[in-house]
């Protein structure tokens, strides 16, 4: 079960997320409440080591702004949340980083790969929001192995989303924050346990 904690802005969580058994830590370059500067996510990347994936997270910027956003982070994968094209994907490609497609789950070609992203997350219509959906539908969609889930997850919901599903990723933000923005490493490591109790 592959496991990314997104959102993340301060030392003490990202190192909780890492010494927890994280796959993954995201760090947002665009506007919401978890937003950090690329600065503060080169230098937290810089703690993470080289088995756990650093995750750029940026929503509605054009690809050149994208492209100036991790030009200098240091981190080794790149999240396109929303509705970027396979153009979009294509533009990215030479950067050299490991691509991920995060996309409502009433997007079209909800395929590993139709855009040439390595890795797909399948979100809910509102990414950030936090609110649960209906997971069932996603178990006949034939996503391809791997696919990861987000939306709504939290401690408590997380082994029954999996289930549910039949994802082999989970992603959560909001799910382990304490206050809007504001992560918990307790839930942060509550997660990670009971994700991997359940995949």
């Amino acid at each position: 079960m592959f496991v990314k904690i997104c959102g993340l802005s301060t030392a003490e969580t990202v190192a909780a997320a890492v010494e927890a058994g994280a796959d993954a830590v995201g760090f947002v370059l665009t506007r919401s409440p978890r937003q950090v500067t690329p600065d503060t996510a080169r230098r937290l990347a810089a703690a993470v080591p080289p088995h756990v994936l650093t995750v750029a997270v940026v929503a509605g910027a054009d690809i050149a702004t994208v492209r100036e956003l991790v030009r200098d982070t240091g981190l080794r994968a790149l999240q396109l949340h929303g509705d970027y094209t396979r153009d979009d994907f294509a533009a990215v490609a030479d950067l050299g980083l490991t691509l991920v497609r995060a996309v409502s789950y009433e997007a079209p070609d909800l395929r590993i790969g139709a855009y040439g992203e390595d890795l797909l997350l399948v979100d809910a219509t509102e990414p950030g929001s936090g609110g649960a959906w209906d997971y069932t539908m996603l178990r006949e969609r034939g996503l391809g192995d791997g696919w990861i889930l987000a939306g709504g997850l939290g401690v408590d919901s997380v082994a029954d989303a999996i289930r549910l599903s039949g994802a082999g990723g989970v992603d959560v933000s909001s799910g382990v924050e304490s206050a809007r923005g504001v992560k918990s490493e307790t839930l942060i490591r509550e997660f990670i346990a009971a994700a991997r109790k359940a995949g």
